[in-house]
């Protein structure tokens, strides 16, 4: 059974800091490319970073690039989302999901994140910055 699994949501003041995790199995995880999306309420779902473990430097999306640092450990099948200098226009439920590893490239040549060619998905964890 394939399980992605989050955690490390909460609620924290602006400027502050979170570290979300994901766990994931019954897949090969080191053959997908995984990626953290939000979803505020009313507003689409929006891609944040995507990482990689054949290719290089994880992708961001402007609106987090500089703040947020994506990493993964292959030995745990995890990955992980380091958010820093949050602000309240962060609060969101975020969510990891798994692509077939072509993606990757995909997203840096579009500088965008695809929710549609991604194969499985977690169940979100909340984050929510106040101000």
């Amino acid at each position: 059974e394939v399980q992605l699994v989050e955690s490390g949501g909460g609620l924290v003041q602006a400027g502050g800091s979170l570290r979300l995790s994901c766990a994931a199995s019954g897949f090969t995880f080191n053959d997908h490319a995984i990626g953290w999306f939000r979803q505020a309420p009313g507003k689409e779902r929006e891609g944040v970073s995507l990482i990689s473990s054949s290719d290089g430097s994880p992708y961001y999306a402007a609106s987090v690039q500089g703040r947020f640092t994506m990493s993964e450990d292959n030995a745990k099948n995890t990955v992980y989302l380091q958010m820093n200098s949050l602000k309240p226009e962060d609060t969101a439920v975020y969510y990891c999901a798994a692509a077939p590893d072509y993606v990757y490239k995909r997203a840096q040549a579009m500088d965008t994140m695809l929710p549609d060619e991604y194969d499985y998905w977690g169940q979100g964890t909340q984050v929510t910055v106040s101000s």
